[in-house]
């Protein structure tokens, strides 16, 4: 027997497991003894690709449930459809992973960096839809978005850090974010998203940035970027400047409108689908959540399949 024939017999064995051991219900029953361990699930979606197929369409969405449960429940509509077969742009392991895992950075068109920064596993995760909001222009702020604080990084001899955070939108496809980069014809860029692989655009060249952006991650002008991929999952980069005084945080939400008068020099898209939004899932009020997870991110990348670096 050949060494290419004993690695296929070997893999066969493996995927013919007892049934037990990939029947999904037992899986569940077992993740939910240890509170849905991140490290554990990253392990075995890479024993075989059934156990990697019940991950996918169950173990993942269930996790996101248990660590976030209610930003879960906004992106789903508020309602309980996630916890029975509930589906999400990107697919599930896209969530967990954007969850968990900072992605690093590369240098792009607006942002330049000396070096590459490359991705890591994070131990917690604050999300929030109020700070989201910060990211949307003024026509667009009835979209829902929820963005994590950025995670600081020291960038060798520079004065400043680097922050790199990340977000997803609710509903991306029906969103007037969308409707804005489609009626601007914002080209797509080449760079695929790091947390699902499909295409982005680029906020920056979209001229779609407010201010309030810079403001909320203690940044400067001209001084971010960010893109969002085509499921509405965003990533994005800045340099953060040591505040000496706090008078930036008060201004208030007036002068915020008049500066996203700014980004509509390419054109306004408030008329667009004849759509006047409120805000969804209710007030944009304080809402974080928390998300703490365990695990390696070498593990993740594997089992998720959707690593870049």
């Amino acid at each position: 027997m050949t060494p290419n024939q004993r690695l296929r017999r070997s893999g066969d064995v493996a995927d013919s497991a007892e049934p037990g051991l990939v029947d999904e219900r037992v899986l569940v029953l077992v993740f939910e003894s240890i509170s849905w361990d991140l490290q554990l699930l990253c392990v075995a979606s890479a024993v075989n690709r059934k156990i990697r197929a019940i991950a996918k369409r169950v173990l993942w969405r269930q996790l996101c449930m248990h660590r976030a449960p209610r930003m879960v429940a906004s992106l789903m509509g508020g309602t309980a459809a996630a916890g029975s077969g509930g589906r999400i742009a990107g697919g599930w392991p896209a969530l967990a992973k954007l969850m968990f895992y900072c992605c690093g950075s590369d240098s792009s068109r607006h942002l330049r960096l000396d070096q590459r920064l490359p991705g890591h596993f994070v131990e917690t995760s604050r999300f929030s839809k109020t700070s989201g909001q910060s990211f949307l222009p003024r026509r667009c702020r009835g979209d829902l978005l929820y963005v994590c604080d950025p995670c600081e990084h020291q960038m060798g001899s520079e004065e400043e850090d680097l922050g790199v955070y990340r977000g997803v939108f609710k509903g991306f496809m029906n969103s007037r974010t969308r409707a804005c980069l489609i009626w601007r014809q914002v080209a797509l860029e080449d760079r695929p998203c790091p947390y699902c692989g499909a295409r982005v655009w680029s906020m920056t060249t979209a001229r779609l940035v407010p201010r309030s952006a810079a403001r909320r991650l203690g940044s400067g002008d001209g001084r971010l970027e960010y893109f969002v991929c085509v499921n509405g999952h965003l990533h994005g980069t800045c340099w953060l400047i040591p505040l000496s005084s706090d008078e930036g945080d008060r201004h208030d939400e007036e002068e915020d409108d008049e500066e996203d008068d700014d980004d509509d020099e390419s054109g306004n898209c408030s008329h667009i689908n004849g759509i006047q939004r409120t805000a969804t899932d209710g007030s944009t009020s304080s809402t974080g959540e928390e998300i703490v997870g365990y695990g390696s991110p070498q593990n993740y990348q594997s089992a998720s399949g959707t690593d870049r670096h």
